[in-house]
């Protein structure tokens, strides 16, 4: 049987696609296209208008982003390990570049002068493709036990960020070599991606910056006494420590999260106080009305909300230091300190801002909450979590046992 024809469109697509990776948009004239479709000029018009159409019906009927980066992962994501994906990944995406040099550079330089619709449908490519690569990416680092502040689709952005700048750079310059062989780029650009920009100890600094190992954190809860107590000294010092307690005990934030809110991200509803938190995973979270035993407040009347009706002042931070600017981590570690003078943990040390957090996590685990929804709220890990889940546990045995005791044995 004979191939069956392509249409006048295909062959047109197909034509300009060729000549496009070829010469680069801006070279590829119309009438190139027509000839290698084997069709007169006047019939190009016809179905596209211009130039500019054809390229957009080249993005978008060719589903060239799809077909290229589902050919990348299916080869990279044979490999055993995420250092192995992303190396695989890296070294295809740059043998792929090199096959179009000038279309490439034609999109990166010249995309500015096309028409809205093909600049829309650029990004709409790419952000499908980058989520294509994230869902793997995101499998290979659960199943390696790995953790990351920044989300897969974030890792993939800046990836192929730096591997699109690379190329550029290559391609375009002459006695610009940074490294002797694309092998060392690559093992370098995988380095960064695993261990981070800085070879500092600091785990705040690694954990902003790169894919790290998760490690048990040291789940210490604070005792209900101790909360109580806590709440009732910031209390008696003001209403914004009063607020900045019942924030971070009441939602879970971390301190960083708490620096960043601002007035319009507490949203008062009929049955529930939320936070928007636009600081690392942005997110939603109720902040509880029962808190270790001891209600404080409702959605409309609570800590926050009547820290914020007293403010005078229109700053939009929510915290601030006694000059009206916003309250920087420094004056907020003072802040706590204050508030915990006297105050020690059954390990004999003071409470630590972070124990607010991780007390948070294990109380709303011991009320039932699940690990994916309690991940949705907290913007952690599931994997971090299990280790809160553990201590939750623990606790609730001892509970049990507890009320075991207070039952009268029969004789």
């Amino acid at each position: 049987m004979s191939t069956p024809r392509k249409s006048t469109k295909a062959r047109l697509i197909e034509a300009a696609l060729d000549l496009f990776a070829e010469r680069g948009v801006t070279e590829t004239t119309t009438k190139a296209v027509a000839e290698r479709a084997q069709v007169n000029e006047v019939t190009l018009f016809r179905n596209f208008g211009n130039k500019y159409r054809l390229l957009l019906a080249v993005i978008e009927d060719s589903a060239v982003f799809a077909k290229l980066v589902h050919a990348l992962v299916e080869q990279a994501n044979a490999k055993d390990s995420v250092a192995e994906f992303l190396q695989e990944y890296a070294q295809k995406s740059l043998l792929t570049l090199e096959k179009a040099p000038d279309l490439v550079r034609s999109i990166v330089g010249e995309s500015g002068n096309y028409p809205i619709e093909n600049r829309l449908a650029l990004g709409k490519g790419l952000s499908e493709a980058n989520r294509y690569v994230a869902e793997y990416l995101e499998e290979a680092i659960a199943k390696e036990g790995l953790d990351s502040s920044l989300t897969p689709e974030q890792i993939v952005n800046l990836l192929n960020f730096v591997l699109m700048g690379y190329f550029v750079v290559q391609s375009s310059c002459e006695g610009y070599n940074l490294w002797d062989e694309e092998d060392d780029f690559l093992a370098s650009l995988v380095t960064l991606f695993l261990h981070g920009f800085t070879t500092s100890a600091s785990a705040l600094e690694v954990s902003e910056t790169s894919i790290v190992k998760v490690e048990p954190p040291e789940a210490v809860d604070l005792p209900a006494s101790l909360v109580r107590s806590l709440f009732r000294q910031a209390r008696k010092t003001g209403r914004q420590e009063f607020a900045l307690v019942y924030v971070l005990f009441g939602a879970g934030l971390s301190p960083e999260e708490a620096l960043r809110l601002e007035r319009s991200h507490s949203v008062v509803e009929p049955q529930q106080n939320i936070l928007q938190i636009n600081y690392g995973k942005v997110r939603q979270v109720p902040i509880n009305h029962w808190i270790m035993g001891y209600r404080y407040g409702s959605s409309s009347i609570n800590p926050l909300t009547q820290w914020l009706k007293s403010r005078k002042d229109n700053r939009a931070e929510i915290f601030i230091d006694d000059a009206g600017e916003a309250m920087t981590r420094v004056e907020l570690e003072n802040t706590w300190q204050k508030l915990t003078t006297d105050l020690l943990t059954p390990q004999g040390e003071p409470p630590a801002i972070e124990q607010a957090r991780q007390t948070w996590c294990i109380e709303m685990l011991m009320r039932g909450i699940d690990l994916e929804d309690l991940s949705i709220l907290s913007g952690m890990e599931i994997q971090q979590l299990k280790y809160y889940a553990q201590k939750a546990r623990n606790k609730s045995a001892l509970e049990a046992a507890a009320r075991l005791d207070q039952k009268k044995s029969k004789p």
